[in-house]
């Protein structure tokens, strides 16, 4: 949600809109859990099938990924305007991250 209160004079107004914008920020949190509890048990699923290691692990960590986006995008409401800040820092420290990791892999297997 937006920080700014939306004032338009009406009392009933901005009540209405008030509603209408929480029900639908409600609608994208549950659509958005029922996502990633759908998404956890396909993780689970794929484990007791029995698939080979070598399918299951990577496909957990797509999955895992995915969970992440979700997470941040709207549980921590970065998909809101006013959160560039928040989301430039996450983005940087994932890309110094991943440089940092394929940095130390590639040295190690050299």
């Amino acid at each position: 949600m937006e920080n700014q209160q939306i004032n338009s004079g009406n009392a009933r107004v901005d009540y209405e809109y008030r509603r209408r914008r929480n029900a639908e920020e409600m609608r994208h949190q549950v659509i958005s859990f029922a996502i990633s509890i759908f998404l956890t048990l396909v993780a689970f699923g794929s484990v007791l099938a029995g698939f080979d290691k070598w399918f299951v692990v990577p496909f957990i960590l797509m999955l895992a990924i995915v969970q992440v986006i979700f997470q941040l995008y709207y549980f921590m409401h970065m998909a809101n305007k006013g959160h560039e800040a928040p989301q430039l820092f996450i983005y940087g420290g994932v890309i110094i991250g991943f440089a940092a990791i394929l940095t130390f892999l590639t040295i190690v297997w050299i």
